[in-house]
């Protein structure tokens, strides 16, 4: 199964498999079908197929269980969904050892680029790293706006990225959202989500989004547990590796995309260029995308963490490999670094120096600053460009 937000890319790829028939449930001939009766549906296809949005009927899955128990051949069903169907009741149980699932997320901005390489994999690494290219002026701000989506990211024309932007909202509100949950009033769909957006990079209070929306704290945690699922916020959890500091414990909460953050708080790349005083929290939403989506496909497969004591210490990034590594990432939008830049850093460095790997600042300037032994300053080129330190 491939799972991931809607438009990532997900039919696209599978369409490339042409030795295997290929249906989709977004067809609702096929899914009145399958709605009727999945078994006689299933044993139509004598060879592999490929089934698209399954999320649409995921009673199908325990027919493709017994199908698949009878005959173990890898690779008959192919299943994509931009829902995570395994969150529903006896779902993942019933798949369990049957079936692998690989995350699709949007572009990441080296897969854009067509570069080579991990960012995570490298400062992981043991090697010094420094930013491979120079960014342009304003490039950073362009990437920002345009996100990863691989339409709107490939797109010359800013009207258009707005057109699929309000596209893309007004499909999640028309199908998913009604096809997925019982949520009443899912005309507020939207207020939520344009809330989500002007706290990117907050943490979760739910009680806080629900005084400012006037919707019941309930109706308010189910709509957020329906975009989790349907890989519209990224959560990102508290790191609690020293039990004898006080860490606040909430998640902080990304969108998805940079590109769905800025439309929905009707930001364009010139209002960035002019007050970039508010590319902060959308800069950072940025690099959360791109550490999730790099994450994916990473050897070293590290946990994603923020952290934030009582005393208002924090680190943007901590991604911890088990019990061996941990790098810390803060993410500055200024062109310049100053002393204070590390200080999160450091204090990361103190809680558990046996482990700290590295400490690296991306910001938005162009050279590559040395703080101290462990800790680096990079262009935030380096997240999709990275090159060994000559």
């Amino acid at each position: 199964m491939i799972v991931g937000p809607r438009q990532a890319g997900k039919s696209t790829l599978v369409e490339e498999l042409t030795d295997r028939e290929y249906v989709t449930l977004d067809d609702p001939v096929i899914l009145e079908q399958i709605t009727t009766n999945a078994g006689d549906f299933l044993d139509s296809f004598p060879g592999a197929v490929t089934i698209d949005e399954v999320q649409r009927a995921p009673k199908m899955l325990l027919p493709i269980k017994l199908r698949v128990d009878r005959n173990r051949t890898a690779g008959r069903y192919l299943l994509t969904g931009s829902a995570n169907v395994l969150t529903l009741p006896k779902v993942s149980e019933s798949l369990a050892g049957r079936m692998e699932v690989l995350d699709l997320l949007p572009l990441t901005q080296a897969e854009i680029d067509g570069y080579d390489g991990n960012f995570i994999d490298r400062i992981f690494s043991d090697d010094p790293i420094q930013a491979g290219t120079w960014p342009e002026e304003d490039d950073l701000i362009d990437r920002v706006v345009r996100g990863g989506f691989p339409q709107p990211a490939l797109a010359r024309r800013a009207d258009r990225r707005r057109d699929w932007a309000d596209s893309y909202i007004r499909t999640l509100l028309d199908r998913d959202v009604r096809d997925l949950a019982n949520i009443e009033g899912a005309r507020q769909f939207p207020q939520i989500f344009r809330l989500l957006a002007a706290r990117n990079g907050g943490t979760l209070n739910i009680d806080s989004l629900s005084r400012d929306t006037g919707i019941p704290s309930t109706t308010v945690r189910r709509y957020i547990d329906l975009m989790a699922k349907m890989f519209l916020v990224q959560q990102v959890p508290a790191w609690s590796g020293n039990i004898g500091t006080r860490f606040v414990k909430s998640p902080k909460v990304y969108l998805c995309d940079s590109l769905l953050t800025s439309h929905l708080l009707h930001i364009e790349a010139s209002h960035l260029k002019q007050d970039r005083l508010r590319l902060g929290p959308i800069l950072e939403g940025f690099v959360a995308n791109e550490l999730a989506r790099l994450q994916t496909y990473s050897d070293v497969r590290p946990w994603l963490h923020h952290l934030r004591t009582v005393r208002q210490k924090e680190v943007d990034f901590v991604l911890e490999v088990g019990d061996r590594k941990i790098v810390g990432i803060e993410v500055k939008s200024s062109r310049s670094l100053s002393p204070s830049d590390s200080h999160g850093l450091e204090y990361l460095q103190s809680l558990d120096p046996d482990r700290f790997h590295r400490g690296v600042i991306l910001y938005d300037g162009t050279r590559t600053v040395r703080i101290n032994k462990h800790i680096i300053g990079l262009p935030m080129a380096a997240l999709w460009n990275v090159a060994p330190m000559g």
